[in-house]
This record gives structure tokens, C-alpha cells and sequence, in this order.
């Protein structure tokens, strides 16, 4: 385990070329939170970080990058989407769109919009990636219905499932909110952090968060046996990673 204390677009000069399997982060985005007052956030900052991603990921390795926008002014500020597209044009694929879903999301009071309940998840690989080992989910159903072929034609369909039949998850993970109470303002799900470091690398390989925070994405890779690289801005939030991580 390697924890870093700095500005992650200097500690991130430290480590090698293609030597990370896998980055699960999520940035601060569009100043939705203080951090302190240690927050500098925008283009200056988000491009190189990405920039850097793409230079530590080793070929076939995937960054999961959780991010969410700001309404100002009436508008959604799209930089989810900007950072997404951005990822592209230095070498990334977009190789998934996922949601975070959360269960118990906060009402948006005084608003002229449905109740906000998700973040993004762009998963980003370097070229196609080395590892899915997928969640599964069984299933015991009986299908029938109609489906639209390739020349529009209708056609009815029909499915069957045994007992011990399984299938992937959707792209859409759904968590609750809230519980744990470490001291960060924007502490993500454990689970979410379990889920796509099972999903995207294998036990012994080495996991990334330059945007650490209280040390989610460290104590799940460091429970499935992977290694871990934390970088951590904030001196507070780093002694917090520290001490959940038991260094």
C-alpha cells in the first residue's frame, strides 16, 4: 500500500508508466462540495488529471470515473459529459455508461425537476479491457412476447430460463446513501467501491484513487487482496484514510 499525501497532479508524476490495473475515483465536480477550502476545480485541473489516468493505466486497464454536474442558473453544466468526451480524444474508450442510483436520495426542494437520484459512472479503458469478471444474478422466469428485427419487421419471441440459469446485472447499481460517518462530506458506498474492483481487476493487481478522500476504494481493494495507491490533498481527510486503513 502506498499512500500519498499532495496535489495529485504532482504525486501522480511518481508513479510509472502502465502500472495500474485499475483507478476507481470520484472528483470533486463543479464545486458541489468546500473540501475544506481545498478545492481547485475546473478544466486546469480535470484535463491533466486525466491526461496522467491514461499514462499510469496499463493497456487493457480501466479507470472508473464517478461524477455527477451542477444545476446553475436553471441549467445542468454537462462537464460529466465534457470530461467523458475529453477521455476519449487522449486514447481512453468510453467502454461503459453506468449509473449510481441511490436508493434514498434527498428530495431537490423548491425545484421544477424530478427528484435527482443519480451520478455517472464512466468506464474508461485503454484499449479493450483485460478484466470483467462479471456480477451475476439468477434467474427463473418464462418469456414470451414480440421483438422488432433488424428490417423492422415484428416477430413474437419466446425464453426460458432454468432454475440455475444466470445472467449479468444491469448497468444501473443502486446503493443507499448515508451510514457511515467519517469525517468526509462525500464518502461514496463501500459496495459500489467492492463492486467495481471485483468487476475490473483480479486479486494482486493494483488499484488507484487520486481523488482519495476517507479511504473508501483503499480498504475495499486492500479486502479483495489488491494493492493500493491513495492520493489525498487534504491533510485532514488523509490522516481519516490512514487511520480506516489502519496505517
Amino acid at each position: 500500500m502506498n499512500l500519498m499525501l499532495g496535489d495529485c497532479l504532482e504525486r501522480m508524476k511518481e508513479i510509472p508508466d502502465g502500472s495500474v490495473d485499475l483507478t476507481v475515483t470520484s472528483p470533486p465536480y463543479d464545486n458541489l462540495r468546500t473540501y475544506n477550502n481545498s478545492l481547485d476545480w475546473g478544466e486546469h485541473v480535470w484535463k491533466p488529471v486525466l491526461q496522467e489516468l491514461f499514462r499510469v493505466t496499463k493497456q487493457g486497464g480501466v479507470v472508473v470515473w464517478i461524477v455527477s454536474d451542477a444545476t446553475i442558473k436553471g441549467s445542468e453544466t454537462g462537464t460529466s459529459f465534457r470530461q467523458a468526451l475529453y477521455a476519449k480524444e487522449i486514447g481512453f474508450n468510453l467502454h461503459d455508461t453506468m449509473i449510481y442510483k441511490k436508493a434514498n436520495a434527498m428530495p431537490n426542494a423548491n425545484s421544477k425537476r424530478y427528484r435527482q437520484c443519480f451520478e455517472y459512472m464512466f468506464i474508461l479503458s485503454k484499449g479493450e479491457p483485460n478484466t470483467f469478471n462479471p456480477i451475476m444474478v439468477g434467474v427463473k422466469r418464462f418469456d414470451v412476447g414480440k421483438q422488432r428485427q433488424k428490417n423492422g419487421s415484428i416477430e413474437n419471441y419466446e425464453k426460458k430460463y432454468s432454475e440455475n440459469k444466470e445472467r449479468k446485472i444491469d448497468n444501473i447499481f443502486e446503493y443507499g446513501v448515508g451510514g457511515l460517518n467519517t469525517g468526509h462530506p462525500a464518502i461514496f458506498p463501500e459496495q459500489l467501491a467492492n463492486d467495481h474492483i471485483i468487476s475490473w481487476s483480479n486479486e494482486g493487481d493494483t488499484v488507484l484513487d487520486c481523488f482519495m478522500g476517507s479511504g473508501t476504494t483503499g480498504k475495499m481493494a486492500l479486502l479483495n487482496n489488491r494493492k493500493f495507491i491513495g492520493i489525498e490533498k487534504d491533510a485532514g481527510y488523509f490522516e481519516i484514510a490512514k487511520q480506516r486503513l489502519g496505517v
